[in-house]
Parts: C-alpha cells; structure tokens; sequence
C-alpha cells in the first residue's frame, strides 16, 4: 500500500505548493509512482505550478460527486517523469467539504501509487481536516521567519492531537546571507521553537521565482540550489541517509527514518 503524504503551512506563500510538486517530481523520477493531489479548493495552484491549468477537464470534487471516475480526473505528467495529478475544484465552498469523502478514496487509490503527496490549504479550516484524514505522515512548510513559525506552530499541534504518527519540518526560502547575519531566524532556533525533526531545508532561488511564468520546476533544473534539495528531500523520503548542512553554522546531521 502507497504511503500518504500531507503537506501543510500554518500560513499562505511559504511555498507549499513548490514543495509538493518539486518532492512528487522527483520521486516520480526515482521510478516510483506517485500522485499528487490538490485539495486547496477554491485556490486551487497546483495545476499551474506544473502548467497543465488549460486543459483540466474533470477535478477532485467531480470524483468526490460522482461525476466522473478517478480515471478521468487525473491527469498524467509524461514530461515530469509520469507523475500524477488530481487537480482541486476552484467553485466550491471549503466548508461544504467532508473529510471522510476524501479519507475513502485515497484509501481506494492507495494500492495504485508508491507515494500520494497532498497539497492541503494553509491555515486550520475544515479543508485542513479532510487534507489530513487519510494521511500517514504530514510535511509542515516553514519560512524563517517568527509569523510562519508561529503559525506552524498552532498546525502542528492539530497534527499532533490528531494522531498523526510522522511530523516532518521543512524550512523554506531560506536566505543563508540574511540568517549568518541573524536577519531572519536561524536553523536551531526555529528547530527549537517547533520541536519536529527536519526533513529539508530549501535555499531561494531564481529558478523557484521564475517557475510559474516559465512553467518549469526547480528538480528539472540543474543549477537549481532548491531543486538540489527537494530531490534530497525525496531520497530522505525513500530512507536514504542523505545530510542535511545546517546554515546556521559548520555543524551537519543525517536525517534518519523514525523507527516504529
């Protein structure tokens, strides 16, 4: 059975949508079959961050409303190592949503995919609570700064008083120059304000800023610091001991899987 992963921010703009399709691309490429689904509904940006927004026919709420199988609705990215995408509804009201719909068919899809990454809506509203239904481990998505932190904080305990058995940390957009100089909060002190291990600490770059208008991602970019990461990011997932360089400082940790 697939492993289901929620990936969620306690704000906006952090870069959670980059960081769910960046991680799905690369394991697709890793030859694991993975799908991504986008369940910010009503702002629904997944779509775009992969350049396919001009030819969804069929989304995730027409799936949920029998409108269309599962099969109509996913959308097959051969140009991105043949990952998967069931793209978020963008006219229907979050509060109509109901997480036990979802929960059942991720459970149906899990036996078809290695790997399902949710995108789910910043924030703690009901979409939050039907991202994380059927999930087994969540990916909180952090900037380095005390707003985001904060934020990430209040999520993670919801994940936490919802029995979420895995809780992973990613620090996003990191400026190293700006946190040597303590412009920003740094890796240790956000570690310890969160309390959650670190699966990925993803640098800003050109290519990130670009994506969108130039429909390319980062993990199809070789000078691409940020893609370098969440590839990274995807080998740590797959169990790989791959380091993790502590901006803050010249000290280094090995991100290991969590034993059970």
């Amino acid at each position: 059975m697939g492993k289901i992963i929620v990936v969620s921010s306690g704000k906006g703009g952090v870069g959670k949508t980059v960081a769910v399709s960046n991680i799905a691309v690369a394991l697709a490429k890793m030859e694991k079959r993975v799908l991504m689904a986008d369940l910010d509904i009503g702002l629904r940006n997944l779509d775009l961050a992969v350049g396919i927004n001009d030819v969804i026919v069929y989304d995730i709420m027409d799936v949920l409303d029998e409108k269309c199988s599962v099969e109509k609705a996913v959308f097959t990215l051969k140009g991105y190592g043949g990952v998967d995408i069931l793209p978020a509804a963008q006219t229907i009201g979050k509060d109509s949503l109901e997480p036990q719909k979802f929960k059942k068919m991720f459970r149906r899809l899990r036996d078809r995919y290695d790997y399902i990454i949710i995108d789910s809506p910043a924030g703690m509203e009901k979409g939050f609570q039907s991202a994380i239904a059927s999930a087994d481990c969540a990916f909180v998505v952090v900037n380095p700064e005390m707003t985001s932190v904060r934020d990430s904080d209040r999520i993670i305990s919801l994940l936490e008083a919802a029995e979420m058995r895995e809780i992973r940390l990613i620090i996003n957009r990191v400026r190293p120059q700006m946190m040597r100089r303590g412009d920003t909060l740094n890796v240790d002190e956000i570690l310890n304000l969160l309390q959650i291990p670190l699966i990925g600490i993803v640098e800003e770059d050109e290519v990130v800023l670009k994506s969108l208008k130039r429909n390319i991602l980062p993990v199809n970019e070789s000078s691409s610091k940020a893609g370098k990461e969440f590839y990274n990011i995807a080998k740590r997932i797959l169990g790989e001991n791959v380091p993790i360089t502590k901006l803050s400082g010249s000290s280094r940790f090995f991100f290991r899987k969590r034993s059970r």
